[in-house]
């Protein structure tokens, strides 16, 4: 006998709202199961051959929900509404002027209706106090205009089940630096962002030489004053080096403090080694980044975009919680292979919000293809999370899906063709690529591949939860049990107990009363330097970035907040952000988790709040 699709009212409530087709307040589909018969019909219409075939391919990986697409797929795929089946997407380079600020917000607004999340660089913004030659004013800096953001966002989103997101950006040397570490220290405080300081490597030098630091803004055409010191930097915007002039110089050891005060106050902003950022990009040759995805799992590109999807890695469990659970390596590769042409099918049968999105996204041919479920697996297999096994498990399990989606990425490149910005030379000498297997560098070369980047590890909330409330991502178990608050189809939150899908597993086998094993540990419970052990395994293995929180006990010191931000650097992360217990008052929307590594905090409130 088949068994109902779900355990958890909560998933089920959560399919109702948010990925059920209707028209009209009229439900089109009875079932999860019409949902995925729609997603998969939708997404074999990029198929030119045995599009049938695909189909079903498809409709296979997508049930019992082991591939688990991106909302904005699982919302929008077949069905009449005109939105976007991407995720992610990163505004263009804002125009330092009144016009190019308010064409920037317009374009905001047309992504974010359209469901997808915003990352912001405001660094081409001129520091509050400088004066605005044109109009002889004062110009009052991007903080101020990030709050018109906030605003529009606020309007925009009213009667929406899907909250605006986005990332705001600013350059560790940008003169409005401190009150962008400040900005979100008053709860409530710009809600819909997230914030990040662009780090480099000069300012990590300067720290620890205990060194002034210039903070600075490009010079344009205007003439040096008086007195004034230029430096060069490649700014936002453009690729060559800009003459700036020198607004103060700081002690960079006291702007550092700054930051981790507010880190340890408010959970924000977080950081982005975004030199490293650059120098790992399979594009690096014809991209410079400088924001990301609003939980940071893609750093892109100026109106640059990707879609998502996550393997659900408990339905790869066999025999769990017995003498001799394993994992189901075969089963594994065979869906990462089938979701890595689902996703890369989105290109073409998706709708994007601007020209210029869709222009960059078929340049590059981005796809997200991640994992959720991760620490469910390792309780099912008997394995404490954290622990030399559980290193070993994700090295194994993440090899899997990267190679698998590599190869697969190829011979698709050898039906349909390479990504148009392929250079066989230049991507075949970016980190990543050179960290592969010498015979897929070689298949590379000689076939091209459909894809620039293949892989990020997304918070996965929402489908996590969709999915049995399967534990996020490459989170720990956020709690074995509990409550959730999710909004119903009114906008009201409505509060539904929940529990782990594992732990749920394990009671139904071993009984209610069963003590709790060791190897169930929940996210407070996991050491920091475990958790940076396991969020460097896994970015080792992931060409774009992962989302993962770095969740601290409440007592923890700035000082050691400190030593995991530098500790997270010499891992070769390209991120962190940190959480640590009450940092947030209760009811913050942003909530407790974060992305680091680029893990961020928000995905776990915010993908149903």
């Amino acid at each position: 006998m088949q068994m109902a699709p779900f355990s958890e009212a909560v998933s089920e409530h959560v399919w109702h709202t948010r990925y059920q087709w209707s028209d009209d307040g009229r439900a089109l589909e009875p079932s999860i199961e019409s949902t995925w018969d729609r997603v998969a019909l939708a997404v074999s219409a990029a198929e030119t051959h045995h599009r049938h075939e695909w189909r079903e391919r498809f409709r296979a990986i997508l049930g019992d929900f082991r591939f688990l697409p991106g909302g904005r797929i699982l919302a929008g795929a077949g069905t009449a509404r005109r939105t976007t089946l991407f995720n992610c997407f990163a505004l263009g380079t804002i125009e330092d002027s009144v016009s190019g600020i308010f064409n920037a917000l317009r374009e905001s607004m047309v992504t974010l209706q359209s469901g997808g999340g915003l990352g912001i660089d405001f660094s081409p913004l001129r520091p509050a106090g400088a004066m605005a030659v044109a109009s002889n004013g004062v110009a009052s800096g991007p903080v101020s205009y990030m709050q018109v953001w906030e605003s529009a966002v606020s309007v925009l989103e009213t009667g929406n089940l899907r909250r605006g997101a986005m990332m705001a950006t600013l350059r560790c040397d940008h003169p409005d630096i401190e009150s962008f570490i400040e900005a979100k220290l008053n709860p409530g405080t710009l809600s819909h962002f997230n914030l990040s300081v662009l780090v480099t490597d000069d300012f990590l030098r300067a720290i620890e030489q205990d060194g002034a630091w210039p903070l600075v803004f490009p010079l344009g055409d205007h003439a040096v004053p008086v007195g004034g010191e230029l430096c060069e930097r490649i700014w936002p915007g453009s690729n060559v080096p800009q003459r700036c002039l020198v607004n103060r110089r700081v002690p960079a050891r006291l702007l550092w403090q700054k930051l981790l005060q507010a880190q340890h106050d408010s959970a924000e902003p977080g950081v982005l080694f975004i030199d490293r950022i650059n120098r790992a990009n399979n594009l690096w040759y014809c991209e410079h980044l400088s924001t990301t995805n609003p939980c940071g799992e893609v750093p892109l590109p100026p109106n640059g975009c990707c879609n998502l999807g996550s393997i659900n890695l408990t339905r790869f469990v066999q025999h769990p919680f017995s003498e001799h659970p394993s994992v189901d390596f075969g089963g594994l590769k065979a869906v990462a292979a089938v979701a890595t042409r689902f996703l890369d099918n989105i290109h073409d049968v998706s709708l994007f919000p601007l020209k210029a999105q869709e222009k960059v996204a078929h340049a590059s041919r981005r796809i997200g293809l991640g994992v959720t479920g991760l620490a469910d697996m390792f309780a099912m297999l008997g394995v404490r999370y954290g622990s030399p096994p559980c290193i070993d498990l994700t090295r194994a399990i993440l090899r899997a899906v990267r190679d698998t989606a590599y190869r697969t990425s190829i011979e698709i490149a050898q039906e349909k063709g390479a990504f148009p910005a392929f250079d066989r030379v230049r991507f075949g000498a970016s980190p990543f690529v050179l960290d592969l297997s010498r015979d897929i560098q070689e298949a590379i070369a000689q076939h091209g591949i459909r894809n620039s980047h293949l892989l990020a590890v997304a918070p996965a909330g929402s489908i996590s939860l969709l999915a049995n409330n399967v534990s996020s991502g490459i989170e720990p178990i956020l709690a074995l049990q509990g409550s959730r608050r999710v909004r119903g189809s009114d906008g009201q939150a409505v509060l539904f107990p929940v529990q782990d899908h594992a732990w749920r597993q394990y009671r139904a086998l071993r009984g209610a009363q069963a003590p709790q094993p060791d190897y169930f540990v929940q996210a407070t419970e996991v050491d920091a330097d475990d958790q940076l052990a396991m969020m460097s395994v896994a970015q080792s293995y992931v060409d774009s970035a992962i989302s993962k929180t770095l969740h601290l006990p409440e007592v923890t010191s700035v000082q050691a907040i400190e030593l995991d931000l530098l500790r997270a650097e010499e891992l070769g992360l390209k991120g962190c952000a940190v959480y640590r217990d009450a940092s947030k008052p209760n009811g913050e929307r942003n909530g407790p988790a974060r992305r680091a590594g680029l893990g961020r905090r928000g995905s776990e409130q915010r993908a149903l709040s």
